[in-house]
């Protein structure tokens, strides 16, 4: 072969691997570059847990103890335990004057402490609950503070429907209603009705207002309708405010409600009626009994039926620890046998209806626990549950449109309300 065609051989095979070796090096130019990107994209995901809190403080690396108050415990005690200084209990004591009274902590009431996790266990905080809603936040770390809070409640309107079988308070009791609703029920209809002599086969409706914390009962609201049958009479109750606070009114829009309450006590049991004449347990002899007593447990808080003015508080041979209170010109009430008189209560003072003035006990001449309940009209005394005070304010012309249309709603909802044939109705939730 001649040198000249080796040369235009050779040429042309150079000619031809550069050619095929162009595209090559594209294509992986182009597969591999994608592959770049993607690695240069990704992310490590984290998930950032959220840190558990009790009453707003952080507790997870903290050592939570809960207790309830021993009986004669102070928070002096409580926090000692707890490596909290003498010292700084004072200031707490002294910066908490305003906002709660640290020596109201009271026995079996459930408090926190929140705490170092070490051998110490030094408390940074401590948290008492007042009372189902509201609670006293102590804080002890490096700024010594009180702050007293309340958790969030939410109200549900709910509904129930019930058969008298015996009484009201054993009936409400077997459908699962608390004891602040029966002595809600009993003073809308305190002056319309006997609750002491109710009938078996009585039928009633209610819409009432049930207060929830963290899905909890801790308290009704108002309660929003009634309606009662009671001896085959049909009686309704609805509740309305035409500008000095809610008050309850019937279909007609009259007050149901008289300007002092029926009862001193929340509903309990009548043990001895007014009566001209009562054999006296004590005194072994007939005499007349210008009162009405209600048999209670002691401590069981006794109420003024309505406003007025305290005119004696103390302690006699017969009436033991008892309050006398004028109520107007025209109505004093008296409360005897208390087994003590309330903080605050004395000559002279101002009490608003439903205050608590005592106490229920045994002093003076009686053979155990109860209220004697004595009424006077006009001066001369009578009985004080047959009585006819005159009604609180009807609706006025002004409110009257409003009301009935108010009235007609809640008397819609009491209609949608299934009776019972028998005493096993269950709750039920309207919203």
């Amino acid at each position: 072969m001649s040198r000249k065609l080796l040369a235009v051989l050779t040429g042309i095979i150079i000619t031809a691997g550069i050619y095929f070796a162009i595209p090559a090096f594209h294509d992986s130019a182009e597969i591999e570059a994608p592959v770049q990107k993607a690695e240069a994209m990704v992310v490590t995901d984290s998930v950032i847990a959220e840190p558990k809190l009790l009453y707003g403080f952080e507790i997870d690396s903290k050592l939570v103890i809960e207790e309830k108050v021993k009986r004669n415990q102070n928070i002096s005690e409580i926090l000692s335990n707890y490596n909290v200084s003498s010292e700084t209990i004072y200031h707490l004591a002294q910066r908490s004057k305003d906002i709660f009274d640290v020596r109201k902590i009271a026995t079996n009431k459930k408090y926190f402490l929140i705490c170092d996790q070490d051998s110490m266990k030094t408390a940074r905080a401590m948290v008492y609950e007042h009372n189902p809603i509201e609670y006293v936040v102590f804080n002890l770390g490096d700024s010594v503070f009180v702050e007293k809070k309340a958790k969030e409640v939410k109200v549900m309107e709910r509904t129930v429907a019930g058969v008298i079988e015996s009484n009201l308070s054993m009936t409400m009791q077997s459908l699962g209603l608390s004891h602040e609703l029966t002595n809600e029920f009993v003073d809308v209809f305190g002056w319309q009705v006997d609750f002491f002599g109710l009938q078996k086969g009585d039928k009633f409706k209610l819409i009432y207002e049930d207060k929830l914390v963290e899905d909890q009962s801790v308290g009704i609201g108002d309660i929003k309708a009634i309606y009662f049958q009671h001896y085959g009479t049909d009686m309704y109750a609805f509740v309305y405010d035409q500008g000095n606070g809610i008050d309850y009114f019937d279909e007609e829009g009259n007050s149901l409600r008289k300007a002092l309450l029926k009862y001193p006590l929340e509903f309990t049991r009548i043990s001895s009626r007014y009566s001209g004449s009562r054999y006296h347990p004590v005194q072994k002899r007939y005499k007349a009994h210008r009162g009405t007593d209600f048999a209670a447990p002691r401590g069981t808080p006794i109420r003024a039926v309505g406003d007025g003015i305290i005119l004696e508080a103390q302690y006699k041979k017969y009436n033991g620890n008892y309050v006398k209170l004028k109520h107007n010109s025209t109505y004093t009430t008296q409360y005897l046998h208390m087994s003590k008189i309330a903080s605050g209560v004395r000559s002279g003072t101002r009490v608003k209806q439903g205050q608590i003035i005592g106490y229920v006990g045994s002093t003076g001449l009686a053979t155990g626990n109860h209220l004697c309940y004595r009424f006077w009209k006009n001066g001369v005394q009578v009985d004080a549950l047959k009585v006819d005070l005159p009604p609180s304010e009807p609706i006025k012309e002004d409110a009257r449109e409003s009301y009935f249309i108010q009235r007609d709603d809640l008397m819609e909802q009491l209609d949608q309300i299934d009776m019972p044939e028998e005493n096993n109705q269950v709750v039920a939730s309207l919203k």
